[in-house]
């Protein structure tokens, strides 16, 4: 399975490479390119914030829907707190879009970080129809696992979309928790690695690819992976939180297992915690 996780890997970098960047692909076609294109092709800046909270960019035809979908997240106590937490930020500004140039898909991105490695500003960009379509299984075993399986299963487009906004959140957790010039160091060096591995033959073992991985603290591979697996924890939080009829929890917690054993094996453990 290591192999097919890595020829998707190189199917998403071929694709950015070939037509430049940025990229911007349906989720449903390719399901993580966009965050892939995301996290190689933007270095990120160190910056001095005007002020912290929520700031919510949403055109007037998508309002109803949006509000629909930030209230089932804020539906659950993981969400509320969360979204408290980044409301009530002095130093942190977190902007939220909805726009139609991914409509199923969602994106995390334009991090910023102070003088002392600390995230001050990040913002997140939904699909003006996230609650359809379900990603590829391989790197978004959660979202996935929403998709229905018989007729008496279906989860509720709401709920899906609010676990792709969860999803997106564990995105925020994550850059916040980890050194500010680690993360930018990762996103300065990750495009200059994939452009070398493109042009020697895909020789992983090149001294020059070796050098920066043990820089960087991992692969692009292995980093984009990490964060996406962040980012799908905590939409299996919110769903724990949200699905809390046991017959329903246990079927839906038991695909994600299944489906992180057979694909990501080194993260079962993350996941196994949250189900537990």
């Amino acid at each position: 399975m290591e192999m097919v996780r890595t020829l998707c890997f190189f199917v998403l970098l071929a694709s950015i490479f070939l037509v430049g960047l940025p990229v911007r692909l349906n989720a449903q076609q390719r399901p993580g390119a966009r965050e892939l294109a995301r996290a190689t092709g933007e270095p990120g800046a160190f910056h001095r914030p005007s002020g912290g909270g929520i700031k919510e960019l949403v055109p007037d035809k998508y309002k109803e829907r949006y509000r629909e979908w930030k209230n089932e997240f804020l539906y659950t106590e993981v969400g509320r707190a969360q979204w408290q937490s980044y409301e009530h930020h002095e130093h942190f500004t977190l902007t939220i879009i909805v726009s139609c140039d991914d409509r199923n898909g969602a994106g995390t991105g334009k991090y910023k970080w102070n003088d002392s490695g600390e995230l001050v500003a990040a913002t997140i960009t939904l699909g003006c129809r996230i609650d359809e379509g379900y990603p590829n299984p391989i790197y978004y075993p959660v979202m996935n696992s929403l998709s229905p399986r018989d007729p008496s299963s279906v989860i509720s487009r709401n709920i899906l979309a609010a676990a792709k906004i969860a999803h997106e959140f564990g995105h925020i957790k994550q850059a916040m928790s980890t050194d500010g010039s680690l993360y930018i160091l990762q996103n300065q060096l990750m495009p200059v690695y994939n452009q070398i591995l493109l042009s020697n033959g895909r020789n992983t073992r090149d001294p020059r690819l070796i050098e920066m991985a043990q820089r960087m603290g991992g692969t692009p591979v292995e980093i984009w992976e990490d964060r996406e697996y962040w980012g799908e924890a905590n939409a299996m939080l919110y769903l724990r939180d949200r699905i809390t009829k046991e017959s329903e929890q246990r079927a839906i917690f038991t695909r994600i297992l299944r489906t992180v054993e057979v694909f990501a094996k080194n993260y079962v453990e993350r996941f196994d915690q949250i189900a537990q």
